[in-house]
């Protein structure tokens, strides 16, 4: 599995905790993000570099991390391009639903709150629950694509 991984400047620190670990567990990262921490930078520039780079991934079900400091930027930002659904991931039962119910496919974590071990846990539940499917799953995260204009 392939991840995107991008942070702004509230996120950086957090980032880079996460891509030691990521590494360390032999997941395939590409980090989007800036190489050293920058305080005037965007957070759109950085979702915008990881769903590029997951909608241009062709490996099977791509993922991606987006960091800020609540979270909630990087999905605002990450939620307006077709195909992606963010979510913010706060606690392990939110973001079970949003991969086994909604599909998502970016987790936006939020780094004014989170210790690092506890986005690890988040990441790890993010990676390895599996979405369920169901008709009625698939049929709404249709209608959510084509809302889009």
């Amino acid at each position: 599995m392939n991840i995107y991984v991008g942070a702004d400047h509230n996120g950086f620190h957090l980032k880079s905790s996460l891509l030691r670990y990521l590494r360390s567990a032999g997941y395939d990262i590409t980090d989007e993000g800036d190489e050293s921490l920058n305080p005037e930078d965007d957070y759109p520039i950085f979702a915008s570099k990881v769903v590029t780079g997951l909608r241009q991934d062709t490996s099977q079900e791509p993922r991606g991390i987006l960091i800020c400091g609540s979270g909630q930027g990087m999905a605002i930002a990450a939620n307006r391009y077709k195909g992606i659904r963010a979510c913010v991931g706060f606690d392990i039962e939110s973001v079970k639903s949003a991969r086994n119910d909604d599909d998502c496919n970016i987790l936006c974590l939020p780094a004014k709150i989170l210790a690092s071990d506890d986005a690890s846990l988040l990441v790890e539940t993010f990676l390895n629950t599996p979405f369920a499917a169901a008709p009625r799953f698939i049929r709404r995260n249709r209608e959510l694509d084509e809302m889009i204009t």
